[in-house]
């Protein structure tokens, strides 16, 4: 077993759970197994801090797939990033926009510079249909969640919540920081794929005029 696999959990009769430590691990594991992915496995879903793999037993069964698992080892840091990249044009009028900038001390500008000039990752999906969460390194925009969620966030609203940005691909309850919005479409179910946010995908903002 690598440094990165903490442990190989069964789940089920037909998947494991990998067990890790950081997010850090899960953004090296992941693009490995994509890219060494042996025939039989069905889909692979990282999560904040472990990845379930799926298989099917009878072309893979599950001690094979353990063994793939813990044999593979993580990618290095410079070359996690292994997707396509997406452009969503955002319009900076959030209405937490300036709580935000108090929070970290800064211009509300400056918080938009430093959201657009980051290039940001979606390390995994959850929440809703389509919703991603999105890391950057070094993008200095950690900003905790709202006190009091709101009941209804609009589709396109952009936020921030911790180490993550992400994008509403829908209206839903929500509690992130709204610092933007945008019309990209990030959810449809008559696509392929449906969510434009898959995991390992590059993502800029970048701004238009509100």
């Amino acid at each position: 077993m690598t440094g990165a696999v903490r442990r190989v959990l069964p789940s089920g009769d037909a998947a494991v759970l990998v067990d890790l430590g950081t997010l850090d691990e899960v953004l090296r594991l992941h693009p490995a197994l994509l890219a060494t992915r042996p025939a039989g496995v069905l889909d692979i879903v990282p999560g904040a801090r472990s990845i379930l793999v799926t298989c099917d037993p009878g072309v893979l069964p599950l001690a094979g797939l353990r063994s793939w698992v813990t044999s593979t080892g993580p990618v290095t840091a410079d070359a996690q990033v292994t997707g396509r990249t997406v452009v969503v044009d955002v319009r900076y009028d959030g209405d937490d926009l300036e709580e935000v900038a108090r929070l970290l001390g800064i211009p509300a500008r400056e918080v938009v510079r430093r959201h657009t000039s980051a290039v940001w990752t979606v390390a995994f999906g959850g929440f809703a249909p389509g919703f991603g969460y999105l890391v950057a390194d070094g993008a200095g925009l950690t900003v905790p969640r709202r006190a009091t969620p709101r009941a209804v966030v609009p589709a396109g609203a952009v936020g921030l919540a911790a180490e993550f940005s992400g994008v509403y691909p829908r209206a839903s309850p929500g509690g992130w920081q709204l610092i933007g919005r945008t019309d990209a479409v990030l959810w449809d179910p008559d696509a392929d794929p449906a969510a434009v946010f898959v995991p390992g995908t590059s993502v800029r903002f970048r701004e238009v005029p509100a």
